[in-house]
């Protein structure tokens, strides 16, 4: 992979970092108040409209549009977003953000073991390494072991398989097209369909203040699908989501400022050994590839 193309996935993905977390926090602070059929339709209903817009611009421009060339793939996609974003509601519900991290922290050992299989794409050795250092640093993140296991944990674990295999099927479909916006499009447009059959169910009046937080979610949320799906064009899926670990960054500090929530030394260390293996994966990536020798006759 040429240099360029690798560091500006990086960058692109450090973005996206910054916007889904701030997306997250709005999630955990709806989530004390509301269920989330009312948090997902809305917001989806938002991004759609956004997504729509955005797609005018394009075909005035002579480009873009929301038609699809991985029809399969990108339902998929979608059925593997809406349960992602179900899970990480209820564990942003029921645990501190450290601890989902912890889960999301998973998504590149995840995404490496599937990454071959689905899409073709082996793990060099130096991957191998770094991912085995990330490893590392999530059994830092819970040193209670399996007795501290809650039912928020089953959650986290259930979005971060789902939500991987999503980040897999938008590679996959990065290699067919090169639209990104379908692909912000038609998974929300099945979280609209999905969490809408439930809102009459769990609705609740809402005041100005709260419809605005949904508001200002839509927007982080349309802006890191967007941006995601560029990145993940330019990236293999193991290294943008092991990137994606600088996460935690942005949660310790939105988990501190707003909800007094404080890390303690087990959670930042291991984070630490996270973070330096996601910076490890990319290193990796940049460097050439050794070409096989010629066997002596």
């Amino acid at each position: 992979m040429k240099s360029p193309v690798a560091l500006i996935g990086a960058a692109l993905v450090a973005l996206y970092t910054l916007t889904i977390s701030a997306a997250d926090g709005i999630t955990k602070l709806i989530s004390q108040g509301y269920a989330a059929p009312q948090l997902f339709a809305l917001s989806a209903a938002m991004v759609l409209a956004l997504s729509w817009g955005a797609s005018r611009l394009q075909r005035s421009a002579g480009a873009g549009g929301l038609r699809t060339r991985a029809p399969r793939a990108m339902a998929l996609r979608a059925g593997l977003t809406v349960l992602a974003c179900v899970g990480f509601f209820k564990a942003f519900q029921l645990l501190p953000f450290a601890d989902v991290f912890l889960f999301i922290g998973l998504m590149p050992v995840i995404a490496a073991l599937l990454s071959g299989p689905a899409l073709g794409e082996p793990l060099r050795r130096e991957a191998v390494a770094a991912l085995g250092l990330g490893t590392l640093g999530l059994f830092c993140l819970l040193p209670g072991g399996l007795s501290a296991v809650q039912p928020g944990h089953a959650w986290a674990l259930m979005a971060a398989l789902t939500g991987t295999g999503s980040m897999l099927c938008a590679r996959y479909i990065g290699r067919i097209e090169t639209n990104a916006l379908a692909q912000v499009f038609y998974p929300n447009l099945a979280i609209l369909v999905v969490m809408g059959a439930a809102l009459p169910f769990v609705w609740r009046p809402m005041g100005l203040a709260d419809l605005g937080w949904i508001a200002a979610y839509a927007l982080f949320l349309f802006a890191a699908r967007w941006i995601v799906t560029v990145a993940l064009r330019l990236l293999p899926a193991y290294v943008a989501t092991a990137l994606m670990n600088l996460q935690f960054v942005w949660m310790v500090l939105i988990g501190f400022v707003a909800f007094g929530e404080v890390p303690n030394l087990g959670s930042l260390t291991g984070v630490a050994l996270v973070i330096a293996s996601g910076l490890w994966l990319v290193f990796a990536e940049h460097m050439p590839r050794q070409q096989p020798t010629a066997a002596r006759a």
